[in-house]
């Protein structure tokens, strides 16, 4: 499911905050993570965790949270998450047309791929032009490279072996940050792949780099390569001997021999890991930190505050009106009407008691959300300008059900118009406890309006599948990545044919046919205005376009925003050099950290 932003600018890929995951408890036998504790001494290295395996090896293809990505590829360009500066990467330099419709890329001298073979101008042309840009190939990132009504894509030549030229026919704001955040692929190991066509029509490329490839083949021009895979348990990369970066006295960088990444299937086996010293560093899950705080003195660690999450949390009502290829609507009719009701999602926002989610599932260690911008983003909408806030006001939420058209029986239980009972599935992952206890609160704040919550908690796979495959959910409770400061991340979720438009998900390429979908007007607008915020480069037009973005949202309710973490990191005190940022995570800077036992 391409329900995540990926774009690669700055470090923080290698520890992403995690919103969707899956859950078993770990088996402490042979993935131990003590196993590889003990190998400290011999090697600089980072034991670290991860909720759920790896969906693929092959960047473009990938739609999940959890990849190997950060660690096995680096940007052209990154930013800094200090300073939010973009920061030269495989790319030396760059220069920006004074229209912002082209972009000069100068790639580093000397560059080569983990397999050493020469990484040079030829790898970005056959990246853009046969991978991303290839209509065969059905990656999420040509939405982000959409630009105008009619959704041209960038165009990209070859200047000389160092440099290329990307170029398009309209101002696009964010243009450099996006052709210089995303990873270049191999042209010497996937060119074939890319032009072979399979049994199936296809071409090959989209069979290939699955996890089931042996992880040495794996070719990147990231610090490190992946070394093993062990399905369900762990992955170890090891530094990539090819990387580029250097310091002052021309020692290879990053200094941190091996990570080792182990795959613990819920928050509550990773809280027990990191406690007994296996794990060097955790997310702190609301339950954990009172716990954690206690010893953190004690065990040498410290635990990080980035402030509020750049994540979202939210539930999200399932507004496809659209049918299955044979002719079954994705959601039972009776319930897509009460769905589609703006008045109803915003019943549903009054009733949940946000504050007593805060105080309980997150131990007070949250914020209240309100929009699906990120609150330090100079492209925030505060209430005062026109976001709308739902604060717990059950009678209102009862009052908008009945001016709707709903009613009460006898029993308090709410119906529609028809006498229907109004009750519906929501659905969530298992491995975060925070999620159940969220829904389980969600569904006793319902009930006190008359409507019946059945709950739904499953694997993270299971999950992904129902939300993109069968697409045969009532309601769900999740949430997207933090995409930083620019509103434009989030174009995929947003434009109306995007791959993560995922409260009315539209036909997919390479997916079987939908029958019947319908966009409201709504929508258009909000797509229109995205269209806009990308074309604009005076910032505070930009400001105004994504305000009015956040006010439609805001009053059309696709997603009911909850309570967001805060960015709560315990780190051991044996690395030095973390310069913590809630837009970086404790390792974005992994290059320059050194291990001092």
């Amino acid at each position: 499911m391409k329900f995540f932003r990926k774009i690669f600018l700055g470090m923080k890929n290698f520890w992403l905050p995690i919103i969707l995951t899956s859950a078993t408890a770990l088996t402490l036998t042979a993935c131990n993570p003590a196993n590889f504790k003990s190998a400290a001494a011999q090697v600089p290295q980072v034991v670290t965790a991860v909720l759920s395996e790896p969906a693929t090896f092959n960047y473009a293809l990938n739609e999940s949270a959890y990849s190997v990505f950060g660690f096995i590829y680096d940007s052209l360009i990154n930013q800094n998450p200090i300073t939010t500066k973009l920061e030269p990467a495989l790319a030396e330099a760059w220069e920006v047309s004074e229209d912002g419709q082209r972009v000069g890329i100068t790639l580093r001298s000397g560059l080569k791929w983990s397999d050493g073979q020469p990484m040079t101008a030829d790898d970005i042309v056959f990246t853009y032009n046969e991978i991303y840009l290839n209509p065969k190939i059905p990656t999420s990132l040509k939405d982000a490279l959409k630009v105008g009504d009619k959704g041209t894509l960038p165009k990209v030549k070859k200047i000389d072996a160092r440099r290329v030229e990307f170029s398009i026919q309209e101002p696009f704001a964010p243009f450099l940050r996006y052709v210089g955040g995303i990873p270049i692929m191999p042209a010497h190991v996937l060119q074939e792949a890319i032009r072979t066509t399979g049994s199936d029509g296809n071409p090959k490329f989209l069979s290939m780099w699955g996890t089931g490839t042996d992880p040495k083949q794996i070719v990147g021009n990231g610090p490190y390569i992946m070394e093993s895979y062990v399905s369900s348990q762990r992955v170890i990369f090891r530094r990539n001997p090819y990387y580029w970066r250097k310091d002052a006295q021309g020692n290879p960088q990053p200094y941190i021999e091996r990570i080792v990444w182990q795959i613990i299937e819920s928050t509550e086996n990773q809280l027990i890991s990191f406690r007994s010293g296996q794990l060097d560093d955790l997310e702190v899950a609301p339950e954990g930190f009172s716990l954690l705080k206690r010893e953190e003195k004690r065990a040498n660690f410290e635990i990080y505050n980035g402030g509020p999450d750049t994540s979202t949390t939210f539930i999200a009502f399932n507004l496809s009106k659209a049918k299955n290829s044979q002719g079954k609507p994705f959601v039972d009719p009776i319930k897509s009407r009460w769905f589609n009701k703006k008045e109803f999602r915003q019943a549903i926002a009054y009733a949940l008691d946000r504050e007593t989610m805060k105080t309980n599932a997150f131990r007070g260690l949250g914020e209240l959300q309100n929009s699906f911008v990120y609150v330090k983003s100079p492209y925030f909408l505060p209430p005062e300008k026109g976001l709308k806030v739902y604060n717990y006001e059950p009678g209102k939420a009862k009052r908008l059900l009945l001016q709707s058209g709903f009613k009460y029986n006898a029993q308090n239980q709410l119906l529609d118009a028809d006498g229907n009972r109004v009750r519906f599935t929501l659905l969530t992952n298992s491995e975060r406890k925070v999620r159940g206890d969220m829904a389980s609160q969600i569904r006793r704040d319902l009930a006190n309006i008359g409507i019946q919550v059945d709950l739904q908690i499953l694997s993270f796979n299971s999950y992904l599948e129902k939300l993109k495959v069968t697409q045969n959910w009532d309601c769900y409770l999740g949430g997207f990545l933090g995409g930083g400061i620019e509103p434009h991340s989030a174009s995929n979720i947003w434009r109306v044919a995007g791959a993560s438009h995922a409260f009315n998900l539209g036909p997919q390429p390479g997916d079987p046919p939908i029958i019947g979908w319908q966009v409201s007007d709504w929508e258009k607008e909000i797509d229109s205005l995205y269209i806009k915020g990308a074309q604009v480069l005076d910032e505070n037009k930009r400001k105004e376009i994504y305000y009015e973005y956040q006010r439609i949202a805001s009053e059309q309710l696709p997603f009911i925003h909850l309570v967001e973490r805060l960015n709560l990191q315990a780190v051991r005190d044996r690395f030095q050099g973390i310069k913590y940022t809630a837009l970086g995570g404790p390792f974005w800077n992994l290059y320059e950290l050194k291990v001092t036992d």
